[in-house]
């Protein structure tokens, strides 16, 4: 009850702040999905086997982006990004919380931090002080205890707590979530997620807001929408027979080359559902006119590991979740909204850091550029005004971490068409032209030395300015 109170009277202050700015602030909506790949939603995968009728509408009325990447291949790290507007490196957040990282290799990763510092000005804190009602429903991944979103610029907790997947309850409840209510016996999280959503919606449909809807799926256990897995169960039986192997080498990994996973493909279905129900409740209020919706992922889907178990194929891009390949961290992403011109597409390079700018540049409210330093506002080419950036808009991620994916410690940066991969673990360098070699398959750094140079000497410099916390040899490697 003191909770409710707390909260109640934190929203009258921000109705009061708000006063004569509510009917000009935007909404804003924020939807991010946990793992899924770039090649897992229809408008950037004709062909793919699972179906996302909504986000097909998304994407006809808003723009979609062709090379939007996720800070990092893994989860916390990207969450904070968004949260920040800071790369990983700089928060000293590079790994999930709290990680794994084994004592028995050649690298010891850098012992990284557990939680988002308090001292950040979260995005959900800039918004709120400009009078947003500010609401996070989901999966949160950031922090225990005292880091909670309540604790970040949220007026709102549904769902969010410290860890980063349903658990061993999985999908259904009972959630075995101290931060949701369990419901009825069987009720799926995802509709769950959703219902908390629109409830928020309606409640402070009068006053501008923001909802941070984080979707647990498609992150493992991968377990079957009820209501759709005879769908996709029929639709892989009809599958014609695949000619040629199922999966191939990755490293010491193995990556999964077809889509044919029916509980996944539900999941999927599920949530572009959901997404359909939520847009379909903002249009019902007449909210859709004056609300920006931002649909993306935290990272690559999960189709590399070192035994089989991946649920998803990522193709053309290369392996998945966990690596600095393409497919490990070019995410999907879909923003519509009021000035946006429908149905647009851009091969705009775009991250995760770029989110915070972007949305205080669409709410009109004044640049914080100490705080989301690693960040571009790319609000003007949404609206129009521009077709790039002013500058070349460095692209790089640090993962300096092993993981079950098979990846082992190293980072990359992308310049243009240009993309180095440095592998410390191994202690060498790729080049690529994505431009022409998306799949990443033809290795140019011994045909290219001085621009594999020049691409690896600026991703160190950048690392250092950061204040990267870089891996470190296992004193005792040669004895293990």
């Amino acid at each position: 009850m003191n909770r409710i109170l707390v909260i109640v009277f934190a929203l009258m202050i921000a109705g009061l702040s708000s006063c004569g700015k509510k009917d000009i602030l935007p909404n804003i909506v924020f939807i991010l999905v946990d793992d899924l790949g770039w090649a897992d939603v229809k408008p950037n995968n004709p062909a793919s086997f699972y179906e996302t009728p909504n986000l097909d509408i998304l994407a006809s009325e808003g723009i979609r982006f062709t090379s939007a990447y996720a800070s990092c291949p893994v989860c916390s790290p990207t969450r904070a990004s968004i949260m920040t507007g800071k790369s990983p490196a700089r928060l000293h957040i590079t790994d999930w919380i709290p990680g794994d990282d084994p004592k028995n290799r050649k690298l010891i990763g850098p012992q990284d931090r557990h939680q988002l510092p308090l001292e950040e000005k979260t995005l959900a804190e800039s918004l709120r002080e400009q009078g947003y009602a500010t609401c996070f429903v989901g999966k949160w991944h950031l922090g225990g205890e005292g880091f909670y979103p309540e604790d970040q610029g949220f007026d709102i907790n549904i769902g969010g707590w410290e860890k980063g997947s349903p658990g061993k309850a999985g999908y259904y409840s009972p959630y075995e979530n101290p931060r949701l209510p369990d419901g009825p016996e069987g009720e799926f999280l995802t509709e769950r997620l959703t219902n908390e959503a629109i409830g928020f919606i309606e409640d402070f449909k009068d006053s501008p807001f923001f909802l941070y809807l984080a979707f647990y799926t498609v992150h493992t256990p991968i377990e079957a929408s009820k209501a759709h897995i005879d769908r996709f169960n029929r639709k892989k039986e009809s599958l014609p027979v695949r000619e040629g192997p199922e999966q191939r080498a990755e490293h010491d990994g193995m990556t999964k080359l077809i889509q044919d996973n029916a509980d996944y493909a539900s999941m999927v279905f599920a949530m572009d559902e959901n997404v359909g129900r939520l847009v379909q409740k903002l249009r019902e209020l007449e909210l859709y006119d004056n609300t920006f919706i931002f649909f993306t992922s935290d990272n690559g889907g999960l189709s590399t590991l070192y035994n089989k178990g991946y649920p998803t194929s990522n193709l053309p891009l290369r392996a998945g979740k966990g690596w600095c390949y393409e497919g490990g961290i070019r995410v999907p992403l879909i923003i519509s909204g009021p000035g946006i011109g429908g149905g647009a597409v851009s091969d705009l390079p775009v991250t995760s850091m770029d989110f915070y700018p972007t949305i205080l540049g669409l709410s009109g409210i004044t640049q914080i550029p100490e705080q989301h330093m690693d960040g571009t506002n790319i609000s003007p080419v949404l609206l129009g005004r521009a077709h790039t950036h002013t500058d070349s808009h460095t692209l790089y991620w640090f993962y300096p971490h092993y993981h079950g994916s098979a990846w082992t410690p190293g980072a990359a940066i992308r310049i243009g068409d240009w993309k180095l991969i440095e592998f410390y673990h191994e202690q060498k360098v790729e080049l690529y032209n994505l431009k022409e070699d998306i799949g990443e398959l033809n290795n140019l750094a011994d045909s290219l030395p001085d621009k594999a140079n020049e691409l690896q000497d600026l991703l160190r410099e950048i690392l250092y300015d950061a204040g990267a916390d870089m891996p470190v040899n296992n004193p005792e490697w040669g004895e293990i």
